[in-house]
């Protein structure tokens, strides 16, 4: 008999999107049952070989941004990070797509609150709602760095393969 568990903080964040944090072997099972073609990685650790053996084994496409954890002092999220990862994400051609970091707290919390933002409109208040389900409470310098968040340089999109739940023009 086959145990699913999912990883540590999973959740949906839109159809086809899945947030969590850093999976593990006794995860692997549930993950095989999303048929995950793409899966981002934001984090700070290139250390996990039984977790590349199995994307590799599943034919998933991975991406490794590398984005130190905020939570430590003097080091602040990364907004060309922030940027890699939603030029994936707007493509709807790499769905179903797992996001994860290490714990799936901040740094998710941070790229999915600036999506909401960014993507969907949806108000501060709401994107900080849903960070704190899965930070704590804890973040302020991330909440900050939401609500101060505004694009660079232009998010290169294919429209013809955009994401439905995309609701403004990017």
């Amino acid at each position: 008999m086959t145990i699913y568990v999912p990883p540590l903080n999973f959740s949906l964040v839109e159809d086809g999107i899945y947030r969590s944090g850093h999976p593990v072997p006794i995860n692997f099972p549930f993950l095989k049952t999303l048929n995950l073609k793409t899966i981002i990685y934001l984090g700070d650790k290139e250390d996990n070989n039984d977790y590349y053996n199995f994307i590799k084994d599943q034919g998933i496409e991975f991406h490794y941004i590398k984005m130190e954890s905020s939570s430590e002092p003097f080091i602040m999220n990364d907004p060309k990070a922030i940027l890699e990862a939603l030029e994936i994400i707007v493509n709807i051609k790499n769905y179903p797509i797992l996001i994860h970091s290490n714990k799936g707290k901040h740094r998710i919390g941070v790229l999915v609150g600036i999506m909401r933002k960014l993507l969907q409109g949806w108000s501060i208040t709401g994107i900080f709602d849903e960070y704190d389900k899965f930070a704590g409470g804890k973040g302020e310098s991330d909440i900050e760095f939401i609500e101060m968040f505004e694009l660079q340089e232009k998010l290169i999109v294919d429209k013809q393969n955009l994401p439905g739940f995309v609701r403004l023009d990017i």
